[in-house]
């Protein structure tokens, strides 16, 4: 007998022994009210004690074997090294500065800043004529803190800024500028993550046509993100992890826990219109969806994993962290939402029927055939459907080869915020550099008189092309160590710095040591910024393939195949490369609006590592299906029909909660999380639409039977690992 769409429809794939997810799924739906307890002990015994604890979030900022670091660890080592940080308050006046009754308004403002909390000291500008432009209508005091900037809290920068703007008006206009000052021009949160939720269940609404089905995935992933942030918080206290890192878990969590938790409800719901039980339903669903969704979760972790692998100490906080909340999101779609489902069983069972039913009398045509249509159109013409596509991709690609990588400063924030608006005045008064300063550590212990040594460099320093001025050498507790600020023409964040940073240390200061004996270490937050994307780019390569290898090898063991795992790394960075290329064409060109700047240096690591595991999810969750079919029909044009036909709509409702979850921390001031969320809302919709709707079927259809062949060798070496059961 000849196996036709229709009679695989109609067909039940008969099970074996039912495996571990199954008879997790079916205790959990047993037990279904103490699975929920238990979930909501662990919720509130962790957030009990986060509350009580408070976070101890913090940076690891070091770059061990980088000049910067260097620098900062002999100015350390000196006593150079200070307390506190600065901020800057920064003054316009156009009748000038120097006019008495504004220097007594500024000079009162200043002395009632000095009584502010953390504040240590005031340098005002009339006690410095170099903190006074030239045309004497722009200048800045120094505000000197008692404590880091990074830890002072937002109200006692706020404080200070409100003392600042008391003596604004009239011609005078006062900014208050530095890190503290950041923070006044963002907002407490909520707005992404809200807007992300209501746009998710919308879409679930629209597929289910229920609000407690819909209302199911996100409160699995509410409960799975809720619990880790709360791990994450006291895990503060033990580890370093930085302020950004529950965002970006948030983020992560929140899409990853509704896609996990939609694709074991949509099959949990196609069992149901087959006439399953809502218990046989629920196990039948976690014993095949529930199996791609631990591989998929491994592939995530594995991939956030492969961040560690850079040594970098601000990214592995983050990257463990997003992959605890992987594993919680993972072990809640296999806990909690199987009880869920016994606890609202009944209810669905009545509804999906029904409405299986007045679809069925109202003769349309069985769900999944747009998308078995599809897959017919694409295995048609399937080369001209991948060439079109891919081609497409890798235009969109191209842009990535042009990307810049730093740290947004000042000059990346809001137009209206006081923090841009000190950057602008520093800029027209002082020349774009001054933002950016280079600290020229002056290394002479052997000689004993950095001083010569500073004033020999001092003189072809100025003279370099794309240095505008060189202070006079400070000298540190130690006489042989002094450090000279170079101030570029060029901003921060421009390519001419870069190229600066690299010309004094390659070619002007090994002259000036050659002359002098004594070495020259260039240093600062312009610098290390260009370390650490050096340090980024120098690793990568060996990131990239620690994680695209272990993947590969992971679903030759899943799918017995070495042509599908090849297919997948090669479509997973395409559309890495495609988020990768768009970020760049926004953020770094600055289209549509966007305040143009350099792309956060981390930012390509962390999309990569994210992404990559992501579209591994879709790559099982497709892909097994297309496997199933297969096993039982041995056509392998039917069963990709067929996998498209059950996944496609599935695939298409997760990708599009993805992409709004991801999209709408666009909404977000942080620049981190506005080009985080729109690089993976981008690799989603590249991945969710062109890759698995497309390219993904025209692959399949050219690599024919050869799609399942793994050499015998090798097929006895890897483990097997069945994601559904025959």
């Amino acid at each position: 007998m000849t196996l036709t769409e229709e009679t695989v429809q109609a067909t039940p794939h008969s099970r074996g022994r039912p495996g571990v997810f199954a008879r997790v799924a079916s205790f959990s739906h047993r037990r279904r009210w103490l699975a929920l307890l238990l979930w909501l002990a662990v919720m509130i015994g962790v957030w009990t004690s986060a509350v009580m604890a408070g976070n101890d979030y913090r940076e690891d900022f070091s770059l061990p074997g980088t000049e910067s670091q260097a620098a900062a660890d002999l100015l350390a080592a000196s006593g150079a090294a200070r307390a506190g940080d600065t901020m800057e308050i920064v003054l316009h006046a156009k009748g000038g500065l120097r006019d008495p009754a504004v220097r007594q308004r500024v000079e009162t403002m200043l002395a009632d800043v000095a009584e502010q909390p953390h504040v240590a000291q005031v340098r005002s500008l009339y006690a410095d004529a170099a903190a006074i432009a030239p045309d004497g209508t722009i200048g800045y005091a120094t505000v000197m803190l008692n404590m880091p900037a990074k830890d002072m809290e937002k109200e006692d920068a706020k404080r200070v800024y409100d003392v600042t703007q008391e003596a604004a008006g009239d011609g005078l206009q006062v900014e208050l500028g530095g890190g503290p000052a950041r923070l006044l021009g963002q907002s407490s949160g909520g707005a992404a993550e809200g807007a992300g939720l209501l746009a998710a269940l919308v879409i679930l609404v629209f597929m289910f046509g229920t609000v407690i089905a819909a209302g199911l995935p996100i409160i699995t992933a509410v409960f799975a993100v809720g619990s880790t942030l709360g791990i994450i918080i006291l895990a503060s206290h033990l580890f370093t992890i930085a302020a950004y890192t529950p965002y970006v878990m948030m983020l992560v969590g929140l899409g990853v826990g509704i896609d996990y938790a939609l694709l074991i409800f949509a099959r949990y719901r196609a069992e149901l219109v087959k006439g399953a039980s809502p218990e046989r339903a629920t196990v039948d669903a976690l014993d095949a969806a529930g199996r791609s969704v631990f591989f998929a979760g491994c592939t995530v972790i594995l991939a956030l994993l492969g961040l560690v692998a850079l040594g970098l100490g601000s990214l592995k906080g983050m990257a463990l962290s997003v992959a605890l909340t992987v594993l919680v999101t993972m072990a809640a779609s296999l806990t909690l939402l199987p009880a869920l489902l016994g606890i609202f069983g009944a209810r669905f069972a009545r509804q999906f029927t029904a409405r299986a039913a007045k679809r069925e009398a109202k003769g349309r045509a069985p769900e999944g055939t747009l998308w078995r249509k599809l897959a017919a159109a694409v295995q048609r013409r399937p080369l001209t459907a991948m060439l079109v596509a891919v081609v497409a991709l890798g235009a969109l690609c191209l842009p990535a080869f042009t990307m810049r990588l730093g740290f947004a400063d000042a000059g990346s924030d809001n137009p209206d915020s006081t923090s841009r608006q000190a950057y602008d005045l520093l800029s027209d008064g002082f020349g774009p550099g001054f933002n950016g300063p280079l600290i020229v550590v002056v290394d002479d212990t052997t000689g004993g008189n950095a001083a010569e040594a500073a004033e020999a460099a001092s003189s072809v320093l100025a003279g370099t092309p794309g240095v505008q001025a060189v202070s006079p050498a400070m000298p540190t507790k130690n006489p042989g160590v002094a450090t000279m600020i170079t101030f570029p023409e060029s901003s921060p964040q421009d390519q001419d710095t870069s190229a600066l940073v690299a010309h004094l240390r390659d070619d002007v200061l090994p002259g000036v040591s050659e002359l002098t004996g004594a070495s020259y270490l260039v240093g600062g937050s312009t610098a290390a910024a260009e370390d650490y994307s050096a340090k980024v780019s120098d690793r990568m390569p060996l990131f990239m393939a620690i994680v695209v290898g272990l993947s590969i090898i992971l679903l030759m063991a899943v799918f017995r195949s070495v042509l599908i795992p090849l297919k997948a790394a090669l479509l997973n960075l395409l559309s890495i490369g495609a988020a990768l290329g768009a970020i760049t064409l926004v953020f770094q060109e600055g289209w549509f609006g966007i305040e143009p700047g350099p792309i956060e240096a981390y930012l390509p690591v962390m999309i990569f590592a994210v992404v990559f595991g992501l579209s591994m999810d879709y790559e099982i969750f497709l892909v097994s299906r297309i496997h199933e079919e297969w096993v039982h029909t041995k056509d392998h044009a039917l069963a990709v029909r067929q996998g498209l036909g059950h996944t496609g709509s599935v695939i298409s409702a997760a990708g599009a909660i993805m992409i709004v979850v991801f999209g709408a921390f666009m909404l977000s001031p942080e620049r981190l999380l506005q080009q985080t969320g729109f690089g993976m809302a981008v690799a989603i919709f590249v991945d969710a639409v062109i890759i698995r709707c497309l390219i993904v079927p025209a692959a399949m259809q050219l690599m024919g039977r050869r799609a399942w062949w793994m050499p015998e060798p090798l097929a006895r070496l890897l483990p097997k690992v069945e994601l559904e059961k025959h």
